[in-house]
């Protein structure tokens, strides 16, 4: 990650719109080349934004293919305060990290200590995605 786009996710103000409840839409390619985008709980940790699924889902199986991601955030207080960013999964992680990883997102989304939407046998996945190119406007 250059030092401007490290700097530039660091600031207070890109910050706290992940922070924050926003949601964020991820769009991960298809295998025809398609853009498929989906709107998804984030987080973000050291520099990097981190986003929970389940294995085999849609967007985990592009993202296995390709890892080229592109995200867009809003603050739902105020969509003019918006963040896109271009980048790349650079990690899947799964095992108990994803598992608690969804639980403390579902305490910032909706108030409950445990993630109430997982089926039967479903196995999470946390990507960590490195920001490549940030653009932030404010108004």
């Amino acid at each position: 990650m250059s030092k401007q786009n490290k700097d530039k996710l660091n600031d207070p103000s890109i910050r706290k719109l992940f922070e924050d409840r926003n949601f964020v839409f991820l769009s991960s390619l298809m295998k025809d080349g398609s853009p498929q985008v989906t709107p998804t709980w984030t987080d973000i940790e050291n520099g990097y934004i981190l986003i929970n699924t389940a294995i085999g889902r849609i967007k985990q199986k592009n993202i296995s293919r390709d890892p080229r991601v592109a995200l867009a955030i809003a603050d739902q207080n105020n969509p003019y305060d918006m963040v896109t960013i271009r980048g790349k999964v650079i990690e899947q992680i799964s095992g108990d990290v994803a598992e608690e990883h969804i639980d403390k997102l579902a305490k910032k989304y909706i108030g409950k200590d445990k993630y109430p939407g997982r089926s039967p046998g479903e196995k999470r996945v946390l990507f960590k995605i490195k920001p490549e190119k940030i653009f932030h406007m404010n108004q």
